[in-house]
């Protein structure tokens, strides 16, 4: 059994505001009355065991003198205490104007000092967040078309299918509401968990595991789509606490984005770290491409142009053929991705159930394990 939030005050009055965030957050923490002692017998001290186990301890600023903790004559924080280092220690105080509470702090080995009241809401998150196990988040890539039908809900559905069978922990966020569900692509449009519409109310913080547990988990994915009723609309607070809820759980996270910006989606849209503009090697689709990518670079710090040959696998000779994928980046002002062929037969496995990306020699799954081996190793994208 995992150990809980540590709280160690004598301050009744700390205490009950501690066990009020605790309680936020969804936990009940131990509670240790009083600091430890120095010399050997802090190991009889009431949170000693809880000390060394727990995710997340908050030490009120009223037990920071106990001599368990203790300091060195030069100053150096905890030589001369039994109380070991560990990270994941917080110093909670109420004083700003009390310049010790910072030294205190250091004589704890707190890494942060949090101020109360002002500091509740990042504290009630802090707490969270160390319940949750949350590490660094999520490798969170957005995929947009230049214009409709240029693959974007193909490529995103890949991305996430080839990131899951690598081993990732993986969720795929169906951002565009008319885009049909991305459930149907990956054959889980009968599949049991909650859809957007039920997140449409959401606000504040969503819990990362809670998310997970209640979203539909074909091919080793977490797929959050639309259902097949009447639009609801999401709110950008929605979005935000969804999103930030999926990216906290760490690993990867895709996100299928429409064409059109609106305040949801540019709420999706500053949580990405790298996008990826899927355009068709004609000029008209570059003409709308740039529209779209103008709209979207000021929000997405990484914007990067996936380039396909023009208009699907059936075309033959083109009249812009020479619009290589070199070219069309540079009209667009963008990095170029890598190109990514048109796969055949694509449209005939989904129907037999097989997911886009799925095939492992095609042409998307070759793109995709290219693009993850370079990017989660931090060495670019796809070439």
């Amino acid at each position: 059994m995992a150990e809980n939030i540590l709280i160690v005050t004598e301050d009744e009055e700390l205490l009950d505001d501690l066990l009020r965030l605790c309680a936020a957050a969804g936990t009940e923490p131990q509670v240790a009355h009083g600091g430890p002692s120095g010399g050997a017998g802090w190991a009889s001290w009431s949170g000693a065991a809880s000390w060394e186990r727990a995710p997340l301890v908050l030490v009120g600023d009223d037990c920071a003198g106990a001599s368990g903790f203790g300091a060195a004559d030069d100053g150096t924080p905890g030589a001369d205490g039994p109380v070991p280092r560990r990270p994941g220690v917080l110093l909670i105080g109420r004083d700003w104007d009390d310049p010790g509470v910072w030294q205190r702090g250091v004589r704890v080995g707190a890494e942060s000092v949090a101020l109360l009241p002002d500091a509740e809401s990042w504290l009630t998150g802090r707490i969270a967040d160390a319940l949750e196990g949350v590490g660094d988040a999520a490798l969170t890539v957005g995929v947009i078309g230049g214009r409709g039908g240029a693959g974007a809900s193909t490529l995103a559905c890949a991305l996430a299918v080839t990131a899951a069978a690598a081993g990732e922990r993986t969720t795929l966020v169906d951002a565009d509401p008319l885009g049909g569900g991305l459930d149907i692509l990956l054959g889980a449009e009968r599949t049991q968990g909650l859809r957007w519409p039920d997140f449409a109310e959401s606000r504040g913080r969503v819990g990362g595991a809670a998310l997970a547990d209640s979203l539909p988990r074909p091919h080793g994915l977490s797929v959050l789509s639309w259902d097949r009723g009447e639009r609801a609309p999401v709110p950008a607070d929605a979005m935000k606490a969804v999103l930030s809820a999926a990216r906290r759980r760490g690993g990867v996270v895709v996100v299928d984005l429409p064409r059109q910006v609106d305040a949801t989606v540019a709420e999706a849209l500053v949580q990405l770290d790298l996008g990826l503009a899927v355009v068709p090697a004609e000029l008209r689709a570059v003409a709308a491409a740039h529209r779209v990518a103008a709209r979207t670079r000021s929000a997405v710090r990484d914007l990067r142009a996936v380039v396909r040959p023009p208009d699907g696998p059936q075309r033959r000779n083109p009249p812009d053929a020479g619009l290589d994928d070199t070219e069309v980046a540079r009209l667009l002002g963008l990095p170029l991705a890598g190109e990514l062929p048109w796969e055949r037969g694509l449209l005939a496995d989904v129907d037999r159930g097989w997911p886009p990306g799925s095939a492992k020699n095609g042409a998307l799954a070759r793109f995709c394990g290219r693009f993850w081996e370079q990017v989660l190793s931090g060495t670019g994208v796809a070439a």
